[in-house]
């Protein structure tokens, strides 16, 4: 497999701290500062080679990302199956909280989605082997090494996937501005997923008739849509508040 680099000090931090094979980490010569220190110490720990690089080697990494002085050089992201992520949830002994991307083709929008996902509790993200972004050196930069905590799924087919979810009790719930009810006055507690559309054309007719219901966020503005990371952003977090006030 063709190895990537992870650039940036807290995406390498979080690859640190997991179990992800590290084979060399690359550190700009001069003085080093604050997490730089921490991260040359986690590496040593690990015994993972550091090699001390001018910026120069460091911007031809990067391609031009912002690497803060710091990467590492790593096999590619394994993705994980819907079976995982279901089991991870029963591990828990937590109704399985599952986030279904449906055509999210820009991967700074994969990356924030799957930072605020690992932060707001969601199991796992389930995304097409087509027409999709998936997990490259701009996802790990944008997700700030999320994805290394985050167990992603990379199907054949969204609803054949969502017909499976369902036999498994879970009930599906589209982010879509045609829907009948705000997202707030909808029940979002228990086994669930949420879809989340592609940026410009939303969640795909076909997937769309496969949701359970569909919740929209409203709008007060001139502007008639959110961008997909910031949608998807709100409504998980209305799973969060509404399992906490469940439990009150």
């Amino acid at each position: 497999m063709k190895e990537m680099y992870v650039v940036g000090r807290n995406p390498v931090l979080e690859m640190l701290k997991s179990d992800k094979e590290i084979e060399k980490i690359y550190v700009v010569k001069g003085e080093l500062k604050g997490s730089i220190n921490k991260i040359i110490g986690m590496a040593r720990d690990k015994n993972i080679i550091v090699q001390y690089v001018d910026k120069k080697k460091l911007d031809q990494i990067s391609q031009g990302s912002s690497h803060q002085g710091v990467a590492a050089l790593v096999a590619p992201y394994v993705y994980y199956s819907v079976d995982d992520i279901l089991k991870k949830a029963k591990e828990l002994d937590e109704p399985p909280f599952l986030l279904i991307l449906d055509g999210i083709e820009d991967p700074h929008n994969l990356g924030s989605i799957i930072r605020t996902a690992e932060c707001s509790g969601v199991h796992g993200i389930i995304i097409p082997k087509r027409r999709s972004a998936h997990v490259t050196e701009t996802v790990y930069k944008s997700s700030a090494g999320a994805v290394e905590h985050m167990l992603i799924a990379k199907v054949n087919n969204i609803s054949d996937t969502i017909d499976m979810l369902k036999e498994e009790g879970l009930w599906i719930y589209g982010a879509d501005m045609g829907g009948k009810d705000y997202y707030f006055n909808v029940d979002l507690t228990g086994a669930l997923a949420l879809v989340i559309g592609s940026e410009g054309k939303g969640i795909s007719r076909l997937v769309k008739g496969k949701c359970d219901f569909l919740i929209k966020i409203p709008m007060a503005g001139k502007i008639s849509s959110l961008n997909a990371s910031n949608a998807a952003s709100i409504l998980m977090y209305e799973v969060v508040r509404q399992k906490h006030e469940k439990k009150r």
